[in-house]
């Protein structure tokens, strides 16, 4: 068998068709999946892996389909074989890639090959590599990244926390003792930075790793509660039934404190974003524009069409009647 470093290559990626590679990384956590499982990416949370996983592994969620999964987050849990072939997005993003490397190797005057394998350690069964690049003649790894002027300042200060776990996955994975990162921004910028392997931040990572995918996707368990739009999408999901019958909670007395806590911060908070916004506006005054320091400020009339409800009420009560629609859904309250 092949190998990287102290990783097998486990399977040829240049003989695998796109459908074949995401099946296969769907049976472990890859590195785009790290910061997710451990929480610290801002974009995507660790029950949407969770649901993916399981689509690939078991295709069950207490017997919710894979249809209705996907519905739920709405997200990349579609039928992957209706959407590969289209995502003209992801092949744009790898050609782009293509071009990071070579500038990655005209700059730094080192030499990158393609491994164009999965790569496995039996020290972590469950995590799952693919390296952009390996550095010839080091023990390093480059991984290359392309990012929308947007997110220009998540990279002022290095490189964003989520593909920073991303690199100690790889490092976890491969053995490496360091790695590149070289991201393109706005198609304008080409920046490189270096991650050095931190043993502690790595051991961390993989604690994290194992227990999600050996408590959660092995044994069917959701993860833990983290905010976000797709944990509350899956709960309404999962019991979207009520029954008239009343349960004691016991010794959740703390969570209902910190909320209080939380709700009066919000207001604190949202209080103190009103009063910044209503002395910007006073400084305005008739003017659409300003400009402090290098931010923009806009303050502009906005017209939108608005149906008038108690209009149509009362003028056309029948057809207001006809086009009603019931919904329902459990309402929570504290």
């Amino acid at each position: 068998m092949r190998k990287f470093l102290e990783a097998n290559i486990t399977h040829n990626t240049k003989k695998m068709s796109k459908y074949e590679w995401l099946k296969e990384r769907g049976k472990g956590i890859g590195g785009s999946d790290a910061s997710s499982v451990v929480g610290l990416n801002p974009y995507k949370s660790s029950v949407s892996v969770y649901l993916e996983k399981l689509n690939y592994i078991k295709n069950n969620i207490n017997n919710i389909d894979d249809k209705t999964i996907n519905s739920m987050l709405n997200k990349n849990t579609q039928h992957i074989e209706d959407t590969i072939y289209t995502n003209y997005k992801i092949e744009l993003g790898n050609k782009l890639k293509d071009f990071v490397a070579k500038e990655f190797a005209l700059k730094t005057n080192k030499k990158v090959r393609n491994i164009n394998g999965i790569l496995k350690n039996d020290k972590y069964p469950f995590a799952i590599a693919n390296i952009d690049r390996a550095i010839v003649g080091e023990k390093a790894f480059l991984e290359c990244k392309v990012s929308g002027s947007y997110f220009k300042g998540e990279w002022k200060n290095g490189v964003p926390i989520n593909y920073k776990v991303q690199c100690y996955h790889y490092m976890a994975v491969t053995g490496a003792t360091h790695c590149y990162v070289a991201a393109l921004i706005g198609n304008e910028d080409l920046v490189i930075h270096k991650i050095d392997r931190d043993e502690e931040i790595i051991e961390d990572i993989m604690k994290l790793e194992k227990m999600f995918w050996e408590k959660c996707v092995l044994g069917d368990n959701i993860p833990i509660p983290d905010g976000s739009d797709d944990y509350s999408k899956v709960l309404k999901n999962l019991y979207k039934e009520s029954k008239e019958e009343e349960i004691i909670l016991f010794e959740k007395e703390n969570y209902l404190n910190r909320y209080d806590d939380v709700v009066g911060l919000i207001k604190e908070l949202d209080s103190e974003k009103k009063a910044i916004e209503q002395y910007i506006q006073s400084q305005m005054k008739e003017y659409e524009i300003a400009y402090i320091g290098d931010r923009k400020i806009s303050w502009k009339k906005q017209s939108k069409n608005i149906l008038d409800s108690k209009r149509l009420k009362k003028e056309h009560p029948d057809l207001a009647k006809k086009y009603m629609k019931t919904t329902t859904s459990r309402v929570f309250r504290i």
